[in-house]
């Protein structure tokens, strides 16, 4: 059971899923003392909590949840060789970025991409939203698409834009290459692709962490969800943190969320980050927000980078994939293909 259905007060709820407290093994493994101070509540209240915790885990190993869940959880690893073989990708509409990510973005994985401001963060959860509903007549998901904005960067003129782009370019592919596609093209419109792009805008740390916790029961509702792209995961976690452990502590419960979420429903969670400066050797040099031990919560991790005027994505860590980089554009029609021109500012 998830600490959201614990039957004490919302208002204690809130606070338990705000510090990071968002299982019950969590409040399990936790001393009386960190509960209370955490939550900002006297000892015999956080006593009654861990009861409270402790009572209702119980009733779950004697009802078999517990033990129902590892033994389900079991794969042999012929199984996942082969699930790999077929596993999904959503494209970037960048050819050399999906060439050097074995076909775009994997379901079923974290992928973090970070970057200097600029850099076409955004665009890239913009298009990959747009993407993931490309039919599968066309070598798509036919899936829908959430996303999180947490900056405000959020451009629906720019969507359309790229949406419209998008149906160009299917209609494109079927003129050329399949006639029999062309009755199907016509159903593809802008305005159904902005309705299957589900927006949630949040503006604290506690908003966040309630809303991915949310996010299981959403798709359990929505089961054509295919990817969640959050822009970006570091902003609110930037500010008014004094307690580093706590910080860390509520990244990683989220962090856990998320990979089950992408085990779960088959879909893809893209993490778009901030960049920080960090001493290196003497130097200050430029790193992706929130430290190193964020860098181990994504399965992939790709940093955009300037080389001149040119935009470049360098894989910077992954268990599937060989380090590599590719160029990549930002232009009206969205991401594409490396045109080598000077930077310009997209609306």
């Amino acid at each position: 059971m998830e600490v959201g259905m614990l039957p004490i007060s919302a208002s204690k709820r809130g606070k338990l899923l705000s510090t990071g407290y968002t299982t019950l093994l969590s409040i399990s493994r936790a001393s009386l003392a960190d509960l209370a101070r955490d939550l900002q509540v006297s000892e015999p209240e956080a006593s009654e909590i861990m009861k409270c915790a402790s009572k209702t885990s119980t009733l779950d190993l004697s009802n078999g949840t517990h033990n129902t869940t590892v033994v389900n959880g079991g794969q042999t690893a012929w199984a996942m060789l082969n699930e790999e073989k077929f596993s999904l990708h959503i494209t970037t509409s960048c050819m050399d970025l999906d060439n050097i990510l074995g076909g775009g973005i994997n379901c079923k994985e974290v992928t973090e991409i970070g970057g200097v401001p600029g850099i076409g963060k955004t665009q890239i959860g913009i298009q990959l939203a747009v993407n993931v509903q490309i039919p599968p007549e066309y070598g798509g998901l036919g899936g829908k698409a959430i996303y999180i904005d947490t900056e405000g960067s959020f451009m629906v003129e720019r969507v359309l834009q790229i949406a419209e782009a998008c149906i160009e370019d299917m209609s494109e592919y079927s003129n050329h290459f399949r006639k029999d596609l062309q009755a199907s093209e016509v159903k593809m419109h802008p305005d159904s692709i902005l309705e299957n792009i589900f927006y949630f805008r949040v503006c604290s740390y506690t908003e966040q962490i309630a809303l991915v916790n949310y996010l299981d029961k959403f798709i359990t509702e929505h089961k054509d969800v295919k990817i969640i792209i959050i822009d970006s995961v570091t902003f609110h976690f930037r500010q008014d943190f004094d307690d580093m452990a706590l910080r860390t502590r509520l990244l990683s419960a989220m962090a856990l969320k998320l990979m089950k979420l992408a085990s779960k429903f088959c879909l893809a969670v893209v993490l778009l980050n901030q960049v920080t400066t960090k001493h290196i050797d003497g130097s200050f040099q430029l790193t992706l927000a929130l430290g190193d031990s964020w860098s181990h919560s994504c399965t992939n991790r790709i940093i955009l980078f300037w080389n001149g005027n040119d935009r470049h994505a360098f894989i910077d860590k992954s268990p599937s994939l060989k380090s590599a980089s590719a160029q990549y554009s930002v232009t009206p029609r969205g991401i594409r293909n490396s045109t080598s021109c000077k930077r310009i500012k997209m609306m």
